[in-house]
């Protein structure tokens, strides 16, 4: 599939652009009387989205009651005998993530009813992870799917080196390289041994099958390799996953100077 080029000189001007055309959707969206689903990664990369995202909605007043917020994955507790997320006050919760800082964010400058309701988070469930496959083609499927990159090894939700291009939702072992990136993600880990093994997450093939558009989001110099990568290549290499986004539908690499740059300058 053909991946197309979008470059930008800063985070911030990457946010606001893939934010327009996201508000744009949610609009469009309302109008034809039909939800829109925005596929979402927690953690660093994709926060400059959020917030423009927030800030045009408030501004222009967009009814978002209609956006689905179709996130990626979720830590499993280690500590549990049956899979089950942690808890939703730990630091390194995803779901903590979704609510703090994509849904009230979205939902700061905008009247109760034009809001993004609390039940219109979606998570995998660890205890029946294809369920959320059928789910998501049941609405009709996700808009636009944003996915980040892992510095180290080019993890896609915590799809890490050799995922199954076609791999459906699942609980799945987070790849050493995984934990470690995610020291940086989740700072109050002091090692790596208070990572958690493992994780419920959608498949590259559950963004591949259910999504219009899948966008891979590259800022800052810790992603010069993964965008390397990406463009080194003309189809997916297992050893790294966001080459997966050769093989997905309306294929978008969103990429700053520093990604480009590698932070040299």
């Amino acid at each position: 599939m053909t991946v197309s080029r979008r470059r930008f000189s800063s985070p911030g001007e990457l946010g606001a652009a893939a934010a327009a055309e996201i508000a744009a959707g949610i609009a469009g969206s309302r109008a034809a009387g039909r939800p829109y689903l925005l596929g979402c990664p927690g953690g660093r990369t994709p926060r400059p989205v959020y917030a423009e995202l927030g800030r045009i909605c408030a501004a222009d007043g967009i009814d978002c009651s209609g956006v689905v917020l179709v996130m990626m994955d979720d830590y499993l507790d280690p500590d549990s005998a049956t899979p089950e997320p942690v808890s939703r006050d730990a630091h390194n919760s995803c779901r903590r993530f979704a609510e703090q800082e994509i849904r009230r964010v979205i939902n700061r400058g905008l009247a109760a009813s034009r809001r993004v309701p609390q039940e219109s988070v979606w998570f995998p469930d660890p205890l029946d992870p294809p369920a959320y496959d059928r789910r998501i083609a049941d609405a009709g499927g996700v808009e636009v799917f944003i996915a980040a990159s892992g510095a180290s090894d080019g993890h896609v939700a915590f799809c890490g080196p050799e995922s199954d291009l076609d791999g459906a939702s699942a609980v799945v072992e987070l790849a050493p390289t995984t934990r470690a990136d995610n020291l940086v993600t989740f700072p109050e880990f002091s090692s790596v041994e208070e990572v958690p093994t493992h994780g419920v997450s959608v498949g590259l093939g559950t963004i591949r099958r259910y999504s219009r558009s899948v966008w891979l989001v590259l800022h800052g110099a810790d992603k010069a390799e993964s965008l390397r990568r990406v463009l080194g290549t003309a189809s997916h290499d297992p050893a790294w996953p966001a080459t997966f986004i050769h093989e997905c539908p309306g294929a978008v690499v969103w990429s700053d100077a520093g990604a480009e740059r590698g932070g040299t300058t």
